[in-house]
This record gives structure tokens, sequence and C-alpha cells, in this order.
């Protein structure tokens, strides 16, 4: 079985940790977000590809999600005490080396796909991880802060780098806009079409609809190749009664105008794009609304509390799958 995912960072690499489990023989590629890419300290860090990577190769920081375990950061430290910033993105000493890797590689004319696969070649995923695109995009907030940055009073609107909105700022005012920069002229990277055409099931796991999922269906040609690809394409929502099951997510829906509730993410994909979705025991009442927007829909248990209640998700998002293709 081919399967393609198209996955952000925590929620999309512990989602993938429980389908690898449940379908060990599957050929699984994923299809990583980099619109949380950002340059820090002259170094191109992608959170949501190295979460991933991390996740399946046995490295990731379990407790916080993202990061290395047994993680230092002397370099953080030192550089804050020349008084190099910023302070409030916590990049540690293990870290620091994925990225000098992927900096250097990027400078002598690699693209990112290429780095991307030279990366997993240490931590060996079990699956095959490629970037969205090899060219730049970055995701921007529009908020309004006053002029020293900070997020009380009144001040000016501005456009900020959705990690300094979701770190620094830990989304403590409204997004007003949320703009994937550079998606409109960006490429698929080599293969992701590829994938999309010889994939047996899509699957959309529970990352965030807005900045994860919905900045790779903004890179042109992907997600009109998911909905011509004539295989079932599955999401689980990440939306449990009426809220974010983890970060948030519901500041950012609201940006684009949906409200944060399981059918209204369904709803927002749309039938023309998703022919399944999951939601969790708890919105089961919700099941007809989605059904009636053209959206076969279950209600099971969608809390990946460890790697077997992850895996038991991706088995139900599989079962959704072939009863879609028995219709």
């Amino acid at each position: 079985m081919r399967i393609v995912v198209l996955a952000g960072g925590i929620g999309g690499a512990r989602f993938l940790r429980g389908l690898k489990r449940a379908v060990p023989d599957a050929d699984v590629t994923v299809i990583g977000n980099t619109g949380d890419d950002i340059h820090l300290f002259g170094l191109k860090v992608c959170p949501d590809l190295d979460t991933v990577m991390y996740t399946l190769g046995g490295g990731i920081n379990e407790e916080q999600g993202w990061g290395r375990t047994d993680e230092t950061f002397h370099l953080k430290e030192e550089l804050a005490a020349y008084g190099v910033g910023p302070e409030w993105f916590g990049l540690g000493d293990r870290d620091f080396a994925t990225h000098i890797v992927r900096t250097q590689m990027l400078g002598a004319g690699y693209p990112l796909s290429a780095v991307t696969e030279a990366l997993c070649d240490r931590w060996k995923p079990g699956v095959r991880l490629i970037p969205m695109t090899d060219d730049r995009v970055e995701t921007h907030v529009a908020v309004t802060l006053p002029d020293d940055g900070s997020a009380e009073g009144p001040g000016e609107r501005r456009a900020i780098h959705f990690q300094e909105y979701w770190v620094r700022l830990r989304a403590s005012v409204p997004a007003e806009a949320v703009v994937p920069v550079g998606a409109e002229q960006a490429k698929p990277a080599p293969g992701v079409l590829e994938a999309i055409a010889e994939a047996d099931v899509i699957l959309f796991p529970p990352s965030n609809p807005v900045v994860s999922v919905g900045t790779i269906l903004a890179v042109p040609g992907i997600r009109e190749a998911i909905a011509d690809a004539g295989v079932p394409v599955i999401g689980l929502s990440p939306i449990i009664g009426d809220a974010p099951v983890r970060g948030m997510a519901d500041k950012v829906l609201a940006a684009v105008g949906v409200e944060s509730t399981a059918p209204a993410v369904a709803e927002h994909y749309g039938s023309g794009l998703l022919d399944g979705w999951l939601v969790d025991t708890v919105d089961a009442g919700c099941v007809e609304r989605v059904e009636a927007a053209g959206i076969r829909c279950r209600a099971v248990p969608l809390m990946m509390t460890d790697v077997d209640a992850a895996a038991r998700m991706a088995r139900e998002a599989l079962t959704l799958a072939e009863e879609v293709r028995a219709v």
C-alpha cells in the first residue's frame, strides 16, 4: 500500500509514528510543511521537517514534542551573552548541528529536498520525507502590536513571522490574516506530485489546517493533484470538543473565517478535496452535518495519548478509506 501524508509538526509526526505501527509494510511518503521555516543565526531552520525526522528516527524530546532528546543549550547561552538573539527561539546544541549541515548543503547548491534526504540518511525515519517545495515559503501573520512589539496596548498593524507569533507571543493577540509568503510562486518539490499520483490513499493527519496542511495545499499544483488523484482522501480532525487538541489552531482558524469545530474544518477543506473525515466521539453529533457537506464521516477516539492510540487512529482512517473506495 502506498500512502501519502501531508504533515506539519508534532501532531503530524505522532500520527505518522502510529501509522507506521499500524501498517509497517506500507510505503509511506510524507509531504512536509516548510512554511514554518525560518532563518536564525545565519542558519536555515525547518521545524516541521525536523520534528518528523526526529520523532520517527528516535531522537525527539518526547515531553516537548519538538527538539532533541538529552539536549543542552550552551551555544544559545553564549550567543545571548554576546547580545545575539532572538532569545525566544530555543535551539539546542544537538539541534544546531542539523541546521549547520542543512545550511552548508544549501549554500553548496543542493535543493532542500536533496538536503532533507541526506539528513534522513542518518535518522532513517522509515518514510520518504519530502518538503512541499524547494522554494522559500514563510508563513507570516498580520497582527496589531504596539511599537515596542509587546502583546499589550494599541499599535500598528504589521506582519510578523509565524514563529514569532506562535513561539514568542504564544498567539496572545488575534491573528488578523495568515499569508504563506512565496507560496504562489513556489513549485512542488521533486517527487511530490509523483507520490500523489501513485498513492493508494492520501491522509491529512490532525495537523493545523491553516498553517500546516493549509500551507502545503497553497503550493500551486498540490491541491489540484490531490483532488484529481482518484483515491480516497481522509482527514482526521485536529479539533475535539470545539477546541484544538494541541496548540492554538483556533487563533489562525479565526483569521481565515473558520470556526473552531470539527465539522467547520472539514467544510473548510471541502468535499472537492476530502472524501472522508474522522471526528472524535465527543463530536459524534456533528457527523450528519459533515456528511451533508458530501464528506463521509465517522466518530472514533482521536486522542493520541500514546503510540498505540495513534495506531488505532491510523487504522480507522484506512478503514474509512476502504469504505470510500467501495462506494
